[in-house]
């Protein structure tokens, strides 16, 4: 199963890609965590353009990805989570798989600025929690996993949320009509249980 999980910042992505990973036994790939993971003065470029609330170049993104899709747990199936993100990267994209899903899950812009502003991340474990949605952490900016002190992400200034807001609106959200056949809607305004739920009885009904 090669599934593509769309949708705007803040909506969630990356909690159900968790999930549907553990589920179907396939990894979860974060082209975001590709970036951040990367060495040396390419990292550096990429973090600078990312602070900015910019996109990386559709050349240097599809070589990262084709890179991942190499690797041997990704042969069974995949799931992809930020990528792509405008019709040039569906086409590269095209050249190297056959997508069998996409799982949009939708937000209204005031709620993406609201979750993403509460946004806290763990620069230890890499475990993610909200101070204003779930998961919220037991106590306030400390990690439940391993205690250390939690912190915002550089590039989730309100300016750099918008910019990317429009983005999305502007380049990703066109690629939807292009797997109109293969499109999941799900609404992303519920609790995570339920939003899981859902994916997964549309997941069903496609396999019936």
């Amino acid at each position: 199963m090669e599934i593509i999980l769309v949708g705007p910042q803040g909506c969630g992505k990356g909690t159900q890609a968790k999930i549907l990973s553990e589920k179907l036994n396939i990894p979860h790939i974060s082209v975001g965590d590709l970036f951040r993971n990367l060495k040396g003065s390419l990292k550096e470029e990429i973090t600078k353009t990312i602070n900015q609330g910019k996109m990386i170049s559709d050349d240097l993104t599809i070589k990262i990805v084709r890179q991942r899709l190499k690797e041997p747990d990704a042969q069974n199936g995949f799931i992809l989570d930020g990528f792509p993100r405008n019709l040039n990267q569906v086409e590269l994209l095209k050249k190297n798989t056959e997508i069998n899903k996409v799982i949009e899950i939708t937000i209204s812009d005031e709620e993406a600025i609201k979750r993403i502003s509460g946004r806290l991340s763990c620069p230890d474990c890499k475990e993610n929690y909200n101070e204003l949605t779930s998961p919220k952490p037991q106590i306030p900016n400390i990690c439940d996993k391993c205690q250390t002190k939690l912190i915002k992400r550089a590039d989730d200034t309100e300016e750099a949320i918008k910019l990317r807001l429009e983005i999305y609106h502007n380049e990703t959200e066109p690629i939807l009509k292009f797997y109109k056949d293969k499109l999941i809607k799900i609404n992303g305004e519920q609790e995570i249980e339920k939003i899981t739920e859902d994916i997964n009885n549309e997941l069903k009904e496609d396999e019936e």
